[in-house]
């Protein structure tokens, strides 16, 4: 896939999505909202695919949305809509999605690790919802922050706009993993491999009951258990767990 704002290359089992505006710290302008939109169509159709790593070039993960585009006027509302119905199909494609904050993480570029399944960080990374600040809305990160941080710190950051670093994010349930600035890439290259070796179907339909475990009445979320239970029981990641434990060794999902 050719975009001008990001870098999104395959090898299969893996997708690497990386935000590709270094010279802006990887601020998203109108464009990128749309190409975001694409690339995350692409994840949650793509059929080989297990797991997603997310990243950004340079000396940030993402500051947000292109306050420069935005003051010449010339961010449309339609902006909005792309970018979260990017993030909601991160949320409900049936890949393990990773993403690897540094340098800064803010407005958007926290809004979509929210998204994600399992967040990374630098200690250093400084992040943060300050949209209020700047007279708007920070997306749906007023949807998913409260399930992670709950309502009370999640008040406090979305409407303050204060940023907390790595270590506190780590401390209050925001981020998942500590990594070392000096050995990002390798660290989170170790945890994107970690994930793809287990994510067999069984882990991605956990990963789909969990995302909805909030929405659901339990007698509905009861049915979709049973009926995501049937799926991964009579998929071929379950019968290469079952050899591989009758065989003493790893499962090896990429069998199937």
């Amino acid at each position: 896939m050719q975009l001008e704002t990001m870098r999104y290359e395959s090898d299969g089992d893996l997708i690497r999505l990386t935000l590709n505006r270094p010279q802006a710290l990887n601020a998203v302008n109108f464009q990128g909202a749309v190409e975001l939109h694409r690339a995350a169509q692409a994840i949650h159709d793509d059929a080989a695919a297990r797991a997603v790593i997310i990243r950004g070039a340079g000396r940030a993960f993402c500051a947000g949305i292109d306050l420069k585009e935005l003051a010449a006027g010339n961010t449309p509302n339609a902006y909005f809509e792309h970018w979260d119905r990017a993030l909601r199909l991160l949320e409900l494609s049936d890949k393990l999605v990773l993403c690897a904050m540094h340098g800064y993480a803010l407005g958007g570029g926290l809004q979509l690790p929210l998204a994600c399944d399992i967040r990374i960080a630098t200690p250093d990374c400084l992040i943060g919802l300050p949209a209020a600040r700047e007279g708007f809305i920070p997306g749906l990160g007023t949807y998913r922050l409260p399930r992670y941080i709950g309502l009370g710190r999640s008040k406090r950051m979305a409407l303050s706009g204060e940023n907390v670093d790595g270590r506190e994010a780590q401390r209050i349930g925001l981020v998942d993993y500590l990594v070392d600035a000096a050995h990002f890439d390798a660290e989170v290259e170790a945890l994107t491999q970690h994930y793809l070796s287990i994510s067999s179907e069984g882990a991605r339909q956990t990963k789909l009951l969990l995302s909805a475990c909030q929405d659901y009445p339990h007698g509905q979320f009861f049915e979709e258990y049973l009926r995501r239970q049937t799926i991964a029981t009579a998929s071929p990641d379950h019968r290469e767990a079952l050899a591989a434990y009758r065989e003493g060794r790893p499962p090896d999902y990429r069998r199937g």
